[in-house]
């Protein structure tokens, strides 16, 4: 079993690269993890929203096995405190055993065909974040359960 993190484009933000890669880091050392960013489309400038979600479903859904457990990171999600974000990934580890894919979409979120396709929708608040810097903000909350799960000193509670 393995952990994926899939985004849409690229982030240019050197302190994004830093947080997303210390936190990387520091999960290798509990599960296979891994951040695969799908190209952000190119000569969008014609295309609506509509067809921009679209076309970035369909990149998404190319780079998924039909074995993967996909959770999209999206504003309608489940909010979950950490440590109960914690006990729904300790749940759904032990559960199938399959890889899991965790989605963050571009900037106008996923297609019908995404979502479709997914088996649970996480929300990390009411706010909106960027779909840049809400990758390091999500590997941190991943460290944060995996270190829950294993009764480590990080989290306090």
């Amino acid at each position: 079993m393995k952990l994926t993190l899939l985004t849409v484009g690229k982030t240019d933000m050197s302190w994004v690269k830093e947080g997303l890669e210390m936190y990387r880091s520091r999960l290798v050392h509990y599960i296979p993890f891994s951040v695969t960013e799908i190209p952000e489309l190119k000569g969008t400038a014609s295309l609506s929203p509509a067809q921009i979600k679209e076309k970035e479903g369909e990149k998404i859904l190319a780079a998924l096995k039909p074995s993967d457990d996909v959770i999209l990171l999206d504003e309608h999600g489940k909010k979950y405190r950490s440590l109960e974000f914690a006990a729904f990934l300790e749940k759904k580890m032990a559960g199938s055993g399959k890889d899991i894919v965790f989605i963050i979409g571009g900037a106008y979120g996923f297609s019908a065909k995404v979502y479709e396709r997914a088996s649970s929708m996480l929300s990390l608040s009411d706010m909106t974040f960027s779909h840049q810097m809400v990758r390091t903000v999500f590997a941190e909350q991943l460290y944060r359960a995996f270190t829950i799960m294993r009764g480590e000193p990080y989290h306090n509670e």
